[in-house]
């Protein structure tokens, strides 16, 4: 049986957190806060119960596991509003060629920065140093190819960022190459994606 006194306890630390919290640090929170002892399964109960209750459309925001952790984030219907917020505050944006190098490494990844450049046609060091810097990217390890290159993955932040649960929500890439899917606004990933031309397109899509 759900205690339900838990519930406004979880819901404060997901609010709380910065990133998408685990139920392990739910857990670990609540136990070391309150002395008690309690199930993973009880801590899910209360997770489904505050998912289900921001569903409500008086809610603007919902529950969204991300990246192994729940985090609050704006409905999908209230993007534009969001983007608009964002311009009026100024937002820095990654430019054209740190987006492009981005979207390389989700796809391509795990990928050396030379791979990258050879798919752009151009160096690619400041763009990658940027998205090091955001921690939009991370090192992953290294090539066993001559030189053994670091390899590049996207870290959980570009998760978080995207609204990702994994990379298997990633837009196919032959979706987006396609004329209609340009139509109305595009979801934040897929305008990543779409800054890269049709002959960057198709490199991508060589090895599938």
């Amino acid at each position: 049986m759900i205690t339900t006194n838990f519930i406004p306890a979880i819901e404060s630390l997901i609010f709380a957190a910065p990133t998408p919290i685990t139920i392990a640090d739910i857990k670990y929170c609540l136990e070391n806060t309150h002395a008690i002892s309690i199930g993973i399964e009880e801590i899910e109960g209360c997770i489904h119960q505050i998912a289900s209750r921001y569903q409500n459309v008086d809610f603007g925001i919902e529950l969204k596991e991300i990246s192994g952790g729940f985090q609050f984030l704006s409905k999908p219907e209230f993007f534009p509003l969001i983007a608009e917020y964002i311009k009026v505050n100024n937002r820095k944006k990654l430019s054209r060629a740190a987006m492009e190098s981005l979207a390389i490494i989700a796809y391509k990844q795990p990928i050396s920065k030379s791979e990258v450049e050879q798919i752009r046609g151009v160096n690619s060091d400041h763009s990658i140093q940027k998205l090091l810097e955001k921690e939009l990217i991370e090192i992953t390890g290294r090539s066993e190819g001559p030189g053994k290159p670091i390899l590049l993955g996207t870290s959980n932040r570009f998760m978080e960022y995207f609204g990702l649960k994994n990379l298997s929500e990633l837009p196919k890439l032959k979706d987006l190459a396609m004329p209609e899917n340009e139509i109305g606004e595009p979801a934040p990933i897929e305008e990543t994606v779409e800054l890269l031309d049709q002959q960057k397109l198709n490199k991508l899509g060589e090895d599938e």
